[in-house]
């Protein structure tokens, strides 16, 4: 087939061309030709094409994502906010951390292993791009029924895939979620989070500025895989029987990553780089498009140049795979020689394939002759920008008027039935099968993992400065009420860093929702954003960026609308944390917060196949005096324990409390099946030295914050009132539901 170059395409306007198949639609079609006066070459077609996806584009949720800049917090702490490859923070001591989540579904769904492992991949690239090394890594997973055939297939891959990779990095894992429910059958979520550290002054940015600086692609050699990859998967509903395109799954190499990040980090501290970007989505399209958007001028490529791990690519494939491990730098002149040494001092294949120019186009050229001739804004920052048509769903005013008549235990062995079968259903569940196929300790500043509320690794090793991360998102809430589901999130996510003693500082997010092009699910989006914005603002928390995942759904069927929220929080001494259980007889047991009888949305509802009723409404103000109050009793030293409770209420919370260093406890409860099974938000337990009641009771006061004694540690047994629950008995429900399901 004869190369299509800029010239054929000016002398052949009227070329049928694939750009449905592509994805694109007739009027986007029609505008690309607008933009250049003349139809597109087939390259140019497509680099449109990926990089005006809905998963590079956000063409459908821009418009609601600017509230998150119309509503920002101001604070010195946010030293790069939205727009970059992550959002950076000032944590003290000179030290800045940037953190990230992104999403990686639908490939995850076509090629567990790969799709998971290359999700990981990816968000540690976008981390390392902004100059820090990456020091952890999080993992919130959502599948379909965990007795179903396709979970079954798709959860043991995408568990392997996450570890596999992320060991092979030496990055600890230190937390994420495993939750189940029939609308992810088909569309698992694979979320990856990455955390980094640098010093301020190492912080690096994507932008081609300099004329005459050079364009250089190092790391791995372009191959056929991934070719339209997550850009095309993303911005598809899947089929009943599985996705229309299929195209290839990239493949990830983490030892090839390992090295490129060991690379990269010694360029950037010999300061050897004006601009940088990672190649994931989109590719070469991506990282030359944006690069040259961000930058002052143009940028010219030689395409012939990139090195190939297949030589039958054709110009339009090697622009378009997503072949992994891959980064473009730009480069002043005065610095190659050295930035190549050290490329070859790591055996990192490293090329240059290009210069910053003065004009304001991007040019690739293909032997000789030229393919591209394009605004990159145009490419990478001024697609298509939908408003989509919203309206409230009609399950909406259905579901919220319904009552949620839940069936409660009514005497001492119906109680111990309840506990007992909450510890051993798949979402409350012993994660263990889970985690101990990552590894929670590599490189020796984890400080806590899963099960933790959240994880928590040291940035100085002299100094003990650490930072405290946790993800949480509940779908149920979510799909009562989009608006208060998610800042019910950020406010659990913001709990679970507290509880540890650590301050809450940053918020990321990654939206995971069914197609935008459904106005019942578009208005679950905007509420969703409207809630997050508004919670943020609220909470004195900048969201610092971010990732949209549209078109989950299987036909009709779209997923439960899913924010995954991601705070960050800074403790300046780990060695001081406060632990999430207690590991001694006789400490006192307190419940912070009110408790009512909130079980829309619960676990308990869900297990009895019950999805109605109202959400909790949250109270943020309650929510910030009380994380306040937890930062302050690490800080003065209250509390010996603190576990925040969620799904699964005072039940799961104290489960998980006696189980963890096998110390039992004896609790005495009012009205006990509401008060065990209810999930009303914004309450903990800490345990405490009987001695410092009277220092916790001057807290709470000061708080404003209810505190009730619920009971002593102590025993072999979990005693509730009049039920008795041996740990051993209690240990093997918790522990047993994941072997029995996936081992």
């Amino acid at each position: 087939m004869a190369l299509d170059t800029v010239a054929s395409a000016t002398t052949s306007p009227d070329t049928k061309q694939p750009f449905l198949e592509l994805g694109l639609k007739e009027d986007e079609y029609a505008r690309i030709r607008e933009i250049l006066g003349r139809r597109p070459t087939s390259s140019e077609l497509a680099m449109y094409s990926v990089m005006w996806s809905e998963h590079c584009s956000y063409k459908s949720s821009k418009v609601h994502l600017k509230q998150f800049g119309d509503k920002a917090v101001k604070t010195d702490a946010l030293l790069v906010g939205i727009g970059e490859n992550a959002g950076v923070v000032d944590v003290g001591q000179g030290y800045a951390v940037t953190f990230k989540i992104e999403s990686h579904n639908h490939p995850s769904f076509i090629e567990p292993y790969q799709g998971a492992a290359t999700g990981v991949g990816g968000i540690v690239r976008d981390i390392l791009t902004m100059g820090a090394r990456p020091i952890a890594v999080m993992d919130p997973l959502r599948f379909g029924p965990a007795e179903a055939a396709d979970t079954r297939r798709v959860l043991p891959g995408v568990i392997a895939g996450v570890g596999g990779y992320g060991n092979c990095l030496g990055l600890p894992n230190i937390g994420g979620e495993v939750t189940f429910d029939e609308t992810y059958a088909g569309n698992p979520l694979v979320n990856a989070l990455c955390i980094g550290v640098m010093k301020h002054s190492d912080i690096k940015l994507a932008k081609a500025a300099g004329a005459g600086n050079l364009v250089v692609l190092y790391g791995a050699k372009t191959g056929g895989d991934g070719i339209g990859g997550v850009s095309v998967l993303a911005s598809e509903t899947f089929g009943a029987s599985g996705p229309a395109k299929r195209p290839s799954v990239q493949v990830g190499d983490p030892f090839v990553e390992k090295v490129l990040i060991e690379c990269s980090l010694e360029i950037f501290a010999e300061d050897l780089v004006v601009g940088i970007q990672d190649l994931g989505g989109a590719g070469l399209s991506c990282a030359t498009s944006e690069l040259a958007s961000g930058g002052t001028g143009g940028m010219a490529v030689e395409l012939d140049r990139v090195p190939l791990r297949d030589p039958s690519l054709s110009p339009e494939e090697i622009l378009m795979s997503e072949s992994q491990e891959r980064m473009c730098a730009i480069v002043e002149p005065k610095h190659i020689d050295r930035f190549l040494e050290i490329c070859k001092k790591w055996d990192v294949t490293a090329t240059v394939i290009g210069e910053v120019t003065t004009g304001d186009r991007l040019e690739i050229t293909w032997h000789g002759e030229l393919i591209v001739d394009v605004p990159p804004r145009t490419v990478a920052h001024e697609g298509p920008v939908y408003q989509r048509p919203f309206a409230e769903p009609a399950y909406i005013k259905q579901v919220n008027s319904e009552k949620v008549n839940v069936p409660l235990p009514t005497n001492a062995a119906e109680i111990k039935a309840a506990v007992l079968k909450l510890a051993g259903t798949p979402n409350l569940a012993d994660k263990s099968w889970v985690t101990s196929q990552y590894d929670k300790y590599v490189q020796g500043n984890t400080i806590q993992a899963q099960p933790d509320d959240s994880g928590m690794v040291r940035v100085d090793e002299s100094t003990h400065l650490g930072v405290a991360v946790s993800t949480d998102a509940n779908a149920n809430w979510s799909y009562l009420n989009p608006y208060e589901g998610v800042k019910l999130a950020l406010a659990e996510a913001a709990r679970n860093i507290a509880t540890a003693g650590a301050a809450p500082l940053a918020v990321s997010n990654c939206l995971n929702f069914g197609s935008p092009e459904d106005p019942g699910v578009m208005w679950q989006f905007a509420e969703t954003v409207r809630g997050l914005a508004d919670g943020c603002l609220e909470m004195g928390l900048p969201v610092t960026g971010g990732n949209v995942s549209f078109y989950n759904q299987t036909g009709s069927t779209a997923i439960l609308p899913t924010p995954v929220i991601a705070v960050l929080g800074v403790i300046e001494d780990v060695r001081t944390r406060t632990p999430m259980s207690f590991d001694r007889a006789g400490l006192h047991l307190y419940l912070l917060g009110d408790t009512g009888e909130d079980f829309a949305g619960s676990e308990w509802a869900f297990i009895h196949g019950i999805r109605g009723g109202q959400s909790p409404q949250s109270d943020l103000q309650a929510a910030m005096r009380l994380n306040t109050l937890l930062v302050a009793g690490r800080t003065e030293k209250i509390f010996t324990a603190a576990h925040d409770l969620s799904q699964g209420g005072l039940s799961a919370a104290l489960t998980e409390m006696v189980l963890r260093h096998g110390i039992g406890a004896t609790v005495t409860l009012e009205n006990a099946a509401v008060d065990l099974l209810s999930e009303t938000p914004g309450r903990v337990i800490v345990a405490i030295d009987p001695s410092k009641k009277h220092v916790l009771h001057a807290q709470v006061t000061k708080a404003k914050i209810s505190c009730t004694h619920i009971g002593t540690t102590g025993g072999e047994s979990l005693t509730i009132n009049d039920s008795v629950i041996q740990l051993t008995e209690l240990r093997k429900a918790h522990t047993e539901t994941f072997p029995r399901l996936f081992g």
